[in-house]
Order: structure tokens, then C-alpha cells, then sequence
């Protein structure tokens, strides 16, 4: 082991502190960009694009990727195996650590991306495992997960499409937030809860700061309770217009 090995140069240069996600973009040796994160005892090195370590499991890009094929070679009845449950978790911890540095740094398209991998990994893993004690260990994080991606999904259209692209899209993580309530039967208020909170509270902040009366989606809800049909027809064409202006910009 010789002096290249040692890293307290660079621990020392860069201080842990409780309780704070800290993360940075550094160049590796060979000129890629990787992702860094500081805990506690050392510092996790992750690669930005596809898996963060860098691997190609079965040449694919990630795991759920060969498990999604597997599906597809073997037919409905494949079930997980026990390697297969070891690799999930693997990977699930992996775009856990990355995600949360992401929104850490305030790269907030990037954390939408790793958050849907995540929950892309925990609907294959209730489709295709009978281990419900298993399946437990990920479902629990399921509604901080779909939490953080409404928050991070708001932030990066606040800044991409605007602040009424934002509200909807709190508006569509709290709609999924309240189903995933009522399915789970999770007990307490739902409007008391703090992930709900926070989000309702980022809300009412975007509409402050940039003036946002009601969204056309919310206008929509209004017209159709109120059975203003003509309204309703032309707020869904506007919906649609300006939904497919997004998905092309």
C-alpha cells in the first residue's frame, strides 16, 4: 500500500457533517464526470448515468433491465429468485444514495429520473415476488419516494416550463400520495402528514411568488362539478395542446 492509497487528503479537504447531504461533481481520471457523496466514515463514488457503480448486469444497463427481459423470455410466471432479491436491493440502495444527491444538489430532472427507476423496480418486484416480508422492506419507502419525485418534478418545471407546470405536477403527487393513502390504510390524517405538508406548502409558495390563480386542471375539476360542459371540452383541448407543446420543446 503506498501513499496513492491513502485518502485522508481528501477527506480532510472535504469535512462530514451530521445530519447534511453533501455532494459534488468531481472528474475521474479519465475526464468522466462522477457523482460524490460524503458520509460518514468515506466517500461514495457513483457514476451518473445508468448504474451508479458502474456496472452491466448480464450487459444491461441495470438490473431491473435484465429482469424486465427475463420476463419476457420466461412469460408471466417468472418470480424472483433469492440472487435476484439480493441484486434488487442492491440496486434500489444505489439509486436511493444517488437520488438523494441529486436533490442535495438541486439537479432536479436527474433525481425525476433515478426516483421513476425506483419505483420502476418496486412494481416489478410486487409483480414478480410471492415474499411479502420482502416486498415490505421497499414498499415502506414507496411514499417518500413518489414524495420526492413531485417535489423534484415541481422544481425542475418551475424552472423549464413555469410555475402552473409545477403546480399540476404537486397536484399529480399529491393525488398519487392520497391513493397510496387510502390503499395502504395508513393511519392518521392525510392532510396532517409532513411530506403532504411540505408539498402543499411548496405549492402555496409558487402560487404567492408567482401570482398562480387555479390551473386549467383545476379549472377542469371546477367545470365538470359544476357541469359547465362547453368549458370543460375546450379546458381539456387547451390541457392537451399545451401538453404536447411540452413534450416537443
Amino acid at each position: 500500500m503506498g501513499k496513492r492509497d491513502d485518502i485522508d487528503r481528501i477527506l480532510l479537504g472535504w469535512p462530514f457533517q451530521p445530519g447534511a447531504i453533501a455532494a459534488r461533481l468531481v472528474r475521474a481520471s479519465n475526464g468522466r464526470e462522477v457523482l460524490q457523496m460524503r458520509v460518514e466514515m468515506g466517500i461514495l463514488q457513483m457514476e451518473t448515468e445508468k448504474r451508479p457503480d458502474g456496472e452491466s448486469p448480464y450487459g444491461m444497463d441495470t438490473y431491473l433491465e435484465y429482469l424486465v427481459s427475463s420476463v419476457l423470455h420466461d412469460g408471466d410466471d417468472f418470480e424472483l429468485s433469492e440472487t435476484d432479491c439480493m441484486e434488487v436491493d442492491r440496486e434500489f440502495m444505489q439509486y436511493h444514495h444517488r437520488r438523494i444527491c441529486w436533490m442535495a444538489m438541486r439537479n432536479f430532472s436527474m433525481a425525476v429520473r433515478d426516483a421513476d427507476h425506483t419505483l420502476m423496480l418496486m412494481d416489478f418486484c410486487a409483480a414478480h415476488s410471492s415474499d411479502e416480508q420482502w416486498m415490505a422492506t421497499h414498499e415502506q419507502y414507496r411514499p417518500f419516494v413518489l414524495f420526492q419525485r413531485a417535489q423534484a418534478a415541481a422544481l425542475a418545471d418551475l424552472e423549464e416550463f413555469g410555475a402552473e407546470a409545477a403546480v399540476e405536477e404537486i397536484n399529480t403527487g399529491l393525488d398519487q400520495l392520497r391513493e397510496l393513502f387510502d390503499e395502504l390504510e395508513i393511519e392518521g390524517s392525510f392532510e396532517e402528514d409532513d411530506m403532504v405538508e411540505q408539498l402543499s406548502d411548496l405549492k402555496k409558495w409558487i402560487r404567492r411568488q408567482y401570482n398562480i390563480a387555479d390551473t386549467l386542471s383545476e379549472q377542469l375539476a371546477e367545470a365538470v362539478a359544476s357541469e359547465q360542459y362547453e368549458r370543460a371540452a375546450y379546458l381539456r383541448d387547451e390541457i392537451a395542446r399545451r401538453r404536447r407543446h411540452m413534450r416537443y420543446c
